[in-house]
């Protein structure tokens, strides 16, 4: 029985198919034993952790290059059968169960993203909903902030601004003092970004010029940024792709023509070239004199065609309306986040 696949068993066969793909053979097989050890009572160590993030950032880096379907069924397996168990095991200490209790909401966030790029909109709202619980458990700093802020940012994409500004509100004042000054400059410019969606235009722009100071100043001391804190990249290119967004809102499109160009000129193109080309497209569509866009490379405009084609129609405003997202999502105990809802 051990070595036939069928319907209860392909599902782990397509995860590891797919882990195979980015990472040596024998690292995926060390993963999966040290899930087996930590079924049968094995203590966990920063090495489990440092496992799981890997696997994690692979799902990320395939999400950045083929879309937000590519994976998906493989990612909500990996949670399901490998992340979980480790969840549920004795750690060497608090620091190592909250980290690997981080790890997990990433996991569950990128998750989240993945179905909001589908299209699925309230799926994507239940995951946000569980990464929030298990960054509550973590009790990392400011994690639990930025998944609220992820959930504010969500809604402004639908035209549901009913909560955001409470969600980015919240989530900064959990992280304000508590995070690097990098980090806090993320949340200060979606909480900009909703402040403007509400049209107070002067706190907007005041939001957006305390996140460009904090962002400098992070940068010449070299803050740490948290992991889970990158979650949609480099933090430099996601505050100026955010802050022309506020712009986009006031009715400065040369501004947030500007902002977009910066964006992409300061994200990795190799492993971003998708988000950098929807990004000069954007700038484009708000300066269409901006000579930098002419000379765009065929290469990056390529994927634009093909690049998060749901994301493209949020943006245009013709996706279909999502329910309100909650004000104050309650945490999520892990049992019933892994064993409830991954299926």
């Amino acid at each position: 029985m051990e070595g036939r696949v069928g319907p209860h068993t392909l599902p782990a066969a397509s995860a590891y198919s797919v882990a195979a793909a980015a990472l040596p053979l024998a690292y995926v097989r060390d993963i999966a034993e040290r899930t087996a050890a930590a079924r049968t009572g094995q203590v966990i160590g920063m090495a489990e952790v440092n496992a799981v993030r890997d696997m994690i950032g692979m799902f990320s880096d395939m999400d950045e290059r083929h879309g937000g379907q590519h994976g998906r069924s493989a990612l909500v397996t990996y949670l399901r059968d490998d992340v979980a168990p480790l969840c549920r095991g004795r750690f060497r200490t608090d620091e190592i169960r909250a980290q690997m209790l981080s790890a997990a909401s990433r996991g569950v966030h990128l998750l989240g993203w993945k179905s909001y790029d589908a299209g699925q909109q309230g799926l994507a709202q239940r995951y946000y909903l569980q990464s929030y619980g298990l960054a509550v458990e973590s009790g990392l700093p400011g994690h639990d902030g930025f998944v609220m802020r992820t959930m504010a940012m969500q809604g402004l994409k639908l035209h549901r601004p009913e909560h955001c500004q409470g969600l980015a509100e919240t989530g900064l004042t959990r992280a304000k003092g508590r995070v690097d000054s990098r980090t806090e400059a993320l949340f200060r410019v979606v909480h900009a970004h909703t402040l403007a969606k509400t049209g107070l235009s002067a706190a907007a722009l005041a939001e957006v010029g305390r996140a460009r100071a904090l962002l400098e100043q992070g940068s010449q001391r070299g803050d740490e940024v948290p992991l889970w804190g990158l979650a949609w990249g480099p933090v430099a290119p996601s505050v100026f792709s955010r802050t022309a967004k506020v712009f986009e809102t006031l009715g400065d499109h040369r501004s947030a023509a500007a902002e977009y160009l910066h964006a992409a000129a300061t994200r990795p193109a190799g492993a971003y070239a998708r988000i950098v080309a929807l990004g000069l497209v954007a700038g484009a569509e708000h300066a269409p004199s901006v000579r930098r866009v002419r000379s765009v490379p065929d290469r990056l405009l390529q994927g634009v065609v093909c690049a998060r084609p749901r994301s493209v129609a949020l943006a245009s405003g013709s996706a279909p309306r999502a329910s309100p997202v909650p004000a104050q999502p309650r945490p999520i105990s892990v049992g019933v986040t892994f064993l409830s809802s991954f299926w």
